[in-house]
């Protein structure tokens, strides 16, 4: 059985104070902490790149779970290697000819290859990435179109992750944008067990209770089945 986490989005975080953001999530239970990047192409919006995840590293042990919303994610995978980067999610709407390269430079660097799918793609697109020889170790389905946070979660997706979880019974399985308390039982119980959440959780009064109630709905779900 893949182990619920609980990834909060860094991205609803004060940007300014990322280093006593990312060590109050932990703090308050995260178990992962959920890293934006985005290029300005693939998506319309620019956050953050290998500098920051470079500074931030210094200041936590924290598995730090990179999203790459970027067109070349190959011109990524050295730097964010180098910058102390744990796991590294590609979008295979970029690498549908050269994802197994992509896998094999991601690992030979020493992070865990992800890939991830937006609304529009196709699940089974994904398919041939978690049975290669050299798999990808996570695969994130987008809750919402990628490139800003604070959207509506689409719980059409969650076809997607019932389709996943079934066919892969210990895979890890993300899923990201709209999750919070009100939505996170639906995407629960479809099979997801790495939860990110951003505003849901940063936007609380409590985020440690929020970061509770996620994690005990993905164990609830599991328990069950």
């Amino acid at each position: 059985m893949a182990a619920a986490k609980i990834a909060p989005s860094m991205l609803s975080s004060d940007f300014a104070n990322l280093a006593s953001e990312a060590e109050r999530m932990v703090r308050l239970g995260a178990d992962w902490l959920h890293m934006d990047i985005m290029d300005g192409h693939f998506v319309p919006n620019l956050t953050i790149g290998a500098p920051v995840i470079q500074s931030l590293r210094k200041h936590t042990k924290a598995y730090l779970d990179c999203h790459l919303m970027v067109t070349n994610p190959s011109d990524y995978v050295e730097p964010f290697g180098k910058a102390g980067a744990s796991g590294f999610t590609f979008h295979i709407e970029v690498a549908r000819d050269n994802w197994q390269d992509l896998i094999q430079s991601i690992k030979s660097k020493g992070m865990r290859p992800g890939v991830s799918l937006r609304p529009g793609t196709p699940v089974e697109e994904v398919f041939p990435l978690v049975e290669a020889e050299n798999p990808v170790e996570l695969v994130l389905v987008m809750t919402v179109e990628p490139g800003f946070g604070g959207q509506k979660f689409m719980p059409e997706m969650m076809d997607k992750v019932r389709t996943l979880r079934k066919k892969y019974p210990s895979l890890d399985i993300e899923v990201d944008g709209g999750l919070g308390p009100s939505t996170i039982d639906v995407a629960a119980a479809a099979g997801a067990n790495c939860i990110v959440a951003g505003s849901s959780i940063f936007g609380a009064a409590d985020p440690g209770a929020v970061i509770s109630v996620l994690r005990k709905s993905v164990e609830g779900s599991q328990n069950k089945n």
